[in-house]
């Protein structure tokens, strides 16, 4: 099995939708009050390239499902993995150390904000990207779509830049069309189209 001792690399892109009003004041710097009190986020990321030690991660993909009670940076998440069923052992427990922070990397600054570990499903995940379409379909679990907000250039969404995600500092912005959670004890559905939504490419290292 891969251990979180090992040097280790993943690159690819993530999207995001979340429970609060588009913009989402969470992501200015943790500390502002989500929309309506607390926050649910499901971040999809599908790893064009990777490695872990010697476990090849290529062509997976993974999802972090958390809720946030309060302001992002008072802690208290809950947080659960959906992770890609094509995973072999080695490959499963690699992206797990990586999207839980045990591996180091982005994801490990945010390990002191979970107090609920909601544990891991291993299920099917289909990620697609058409143009500023977004969209991730795991049966019964997740099920989520965004479209990127155009800027003046109208093929080219706007961006937040220097933001402290753990994805990327620089962000696109998007609106989520849908957003339906029922894993891990989440449950969320929102068709409203008001909520946030992100997309960006992603570059971690850690061991």
């Amino acid at each position: 099995m891969a251990t979180s001792t090992q040097a280790w690399e993943l690159s690819g892109q993530y999207f995001e939708t979340c429970s609060c009003d588009y913009l989402c004041p969470c992501i200015s710097d943790f500390s502002a009050r989500p929309t309506h009190g607390e926050c649910t986020a499901a971040l999809a990321f599908h790893v064009e390239h990777g490695r872990y030690g010697p476990t090849s991660l290529d062509g997976l993909d993974f999802a972090v499902a958390l809720r946030t009670p309060d302001a992002m940076a008072k802690g208290n998440w809950s947080v659960g993995l959906i992770v890609d069923e094509r995973a072999d052992a080695d490959q499963q427990q690699a992206l797990v150390s990586i999207a839980s922070g045990q591996a180091g990397g982005p994801m490990a600054n945010f390990a002191p904000l979970i107090s609920d570990f909601r544990g891991i499903e291993t299920a099917p995940i289909e990620f697609r990207q058409d143009g500023m379409r977004w969209s991730v379909s795991v049966p019964g679990l997740l099920d989520e779509v965004a479209e990127g907000v155009p800027g003046a250039n109208s093929a080219v969404p706007m961006h937040l830049d220097n933001v402290p995600h753990p994805a990327n500092a620089r962000l696109a912005l998007a609106r989520a069309v849908r957003s339906h959670l029922h894993a891990l004890g989440f449950d969320w559905d929102d068709d409203s189209g008001r909520n946030n939504g992100h997309f960006a490419p992603f570059n971690w290292q850690g061991g």
